[in-house]
């Protein structure tokens, strides 16, 4: 039963840090989903101090991915359009098989939102240039704890594989 679980563990490992690129999965909360799942086995102690403090790490990092995007576009002009561009564009750019898609479809998935809002090309430009650098800071900080969610997840399977790996 152990290995399942650090099986589903490691798949929620896996989703957290993909979705600190995609804005459907709650990057940090979703590899923190696979902490506890991985202290919930047998093998494991569990540690409810170190699952309380990385919890409320990825519920910050999770309110803090819907703030700096937002902040990144209003500093720079945008609109609400902008920020739904980016998104978009994020969805798009991850889709379309285009080098570097992932870094290009939110920048012109932003630019056309704005657009949309009848903004002049110009300020669209840099509103789209603001929430480009709203989302990449966003996604680094987001992928940066699902590393080392992971590297501390793997360090916890280490220094108890030889329970979670024994088959007596």
């Amino acid at each position: 039963m152990d290995i399942i679980l650090l099986l589903i563990a490691s798949l929620f490992m896996i989703l957290g840090l993909i979705g600190s690129f995609l804005p459907v999965l709650p990057g940090p909360l979703t590899s923190w989903v696979g902490l506890l799942i991985l202290h919930l086995a047998n093998t494991v102690p569990m540690n409810k101090s170190f699952l309380i403090i990385t919890l409320i790490i990825a519920i910050l990092i999770w309110v803090l991915d819907y703030i700096i995007p937002a902040i990144g576009t209003k500093r720079f002009g945008g609109t609400k359009y902008g920020m739904v561009g980016t998104s978009i564009g994020l969805i798009v750019g991850l889709i379309a098989p285009i080098p570097f898609g992932v870094i290009i479809g939110p920048f012109v998935g932003a630019y056309l939102g704005e657009l949309l809002n009848k903004t002049e090309s110009k300020t669209a430009m840099k509103a789209a240039f603001g929430s480009f650098i709203g989302f990449l800071t966003s996604a680094f900080i987001k992928f940066i704890v699902a590393i080392i969610y992971l590297g501390l997840f793997c360090g916890i399977v280490w220094d108890n594989k030889d329970a979670i790996f024994s088959f007596t």
